[in-house]
């Protein structure tokens, strides 16, 4: 079983539909002895780093997804949950995330319209497994006004507006996705059967 993290601010059972369609059985819960049991850990958010890392924390569940993630087992962050992975988050403040990838979450403050909102396409950085069933240039669907800055060692796939913005990206066991897979149509669902076969 995979186990959907639920700290009251993920859209759930759309993320939960997507994996249902590709034949990945779920669970939504907060229970951490679901997590010490998953098979891995899929951690979906809406909303601001600053509210989410607290609800995080005050279920227990930042420790409870070091701890096994540090016992190897595979976690992938969707939107604001690839968000909460790295270190610090700048939104409404200055937070600590999960630090299970080196960066901050920044805001865009780019020229270009903030959030970056709607479809754009995807470049490659480096080859990676989470990669198998889709070609360069395909595009995906992003809300977001805030974004991953770092050294990009852990850069798989990114978008150009205005600067670079790290789309996918993988830290070992640990992989994020900054766009919605589930609202992302085929290309989306290729992803996710691709993680499939990652983390089965």
């Amino acid at each position: 079983m995979h186990v959907i993290i639920d700290y009251g601010m993920g859209n759930l059972a759309s993320v939960q539909r997507a994996f249902e369609k590709i034949n990945v059985e779920t669970k939504i819960s907060s229970n951490i002895e679901d997590l010490k049991n998953a098979k891995s850990l899929i951690l979906p958010g809406v909303g601001a780093f600053r509210d989410a890392i607290k609800a995080l924390n005050d279920l227990g569940l930042s420790d409870a997804i070091r701890d096994e993630v540090s016992k190897g087992k595979n976690i992938i962050g969707i939107c604001l949950g690839m968000q909460l992975l790295y270190e610090r988050g700048y939104e409404y403040g200055d937070y600590e995330g999960l630090g299970l990838i080196k960066g901050n979450v920044e805001y865009m403050g780019f020229k270009l319209k903030i959030p970056h909102m709607g479809w754009n396409n995807l470049k490659f950085k480096k080859e990676d497994p989470i990669l198998k069933y889709i070609n360069e240039d395909e595009y995906v669907y992003f809300v977001h006004s805030y974004y991953a800055v770092s050294d990009n060692s852990e850069l798989v796939a990114y978008a150009e507006y205005e600067k670079l913005v790290p789309a996918i990206v993988r830290n070992k066991n640990v992989y994020g996705i900054q766009f919605h897979p589930e609202k992302s149509g085929d290309t989306g669902l290729n992803i996710l059967k691709a993680y499939k076969e990652i983390i089965e």
